[in-house]
């Protein structure tokens, strides 16, 4: 199946922009494209929660938390997804993890940290 492979997170200030991206180089295309792929953060001391999904066909789904802030695309050439993440707060603060879903299977990314300071 090939790994996920997040990439991209950083240490920023409020206000500031960032997007992560997830590759799966590994993984063959005929796999890759039907995927539904998604994004899930897990802040200090609280659970994994979903942050957005986008499916095979680049609909897409939001957390209310980051709805209007943060958008979800995929690159299907690439075997990518990005989280385009704008204007981060510290309550962005969190590990960030890529998801992929196909035929009832999950699997993970080892997750890339995101943190927002004042």
């Amino acid at each position: 199946q090939g790994p996920l492979v997040e990439s991209g997170g950083g240490l920023l200030q409020p206000g500031e922009s960032l997007r992560p991206s997830c590759a799966a180089p590994r993984t063959i295309t005929s796999v890759f494209n039907p995927s539904t792929m998604g994004w899930y953060r897990q802040g200090p001391g609280k659970e994994r929660d979903l942050v957005a999904t986008i499916a095979p066909d680049s609909s897409t789904n939001y957390a209310d938390s980051v709805k209007g802030q943060f958008i979800i695309t995929r690159d299907n050439a690439r075997k990518t997804v990005y989280l385009q993440m704008n204007d981060l707060a510290p309550e962005d603060t969190a590990v960030y993890y890529c998801n992929r879903i196909l035929g009832g299977r999950s699997y993970w990314g080892q997750g890339t940290q995101v943190t927002v300071f004042s």
